[in-house]
């Protein structure tokens, strides 16, 4: 290819080929978790999956509901 004289005399080249740009395999990013990244989420679905096909182990809370009657009271106290 012959180098122009002076540079506003440069013409671009012509190409019939579109222009493809060809990226190396070093610009490619490899992911690589550890062992454990993928584990535990795996064993805290299974977990919560668990849990939720088997509720009838689940017991109601036999305490006084503490909390009930103290909204229940500041409602009376507040209404007219």
């Amino acid at each position: 290819m012959p180098v122009p004289a002076h540079p506003r005399s440069h013409r671009p080249a012509v190409s019939l080929r579109p222009a493809v740009s060809h990226r190396p395999a070093a610009d490619r990013v490899e992911i690589r978790l550890p062992w454990w990244a993928v584990a535990l989420p795996a064993v805290a679905f299974a977990a919560l999956l668990l849990m939720i096909m088997s509720p009838g182990q689940a017991q109601a809370a036999t305490a006084d509901p503490a909390l009930g009657q103290l909204i229940e009271r500041t409602l009376h106290l507040l209404a007219p």
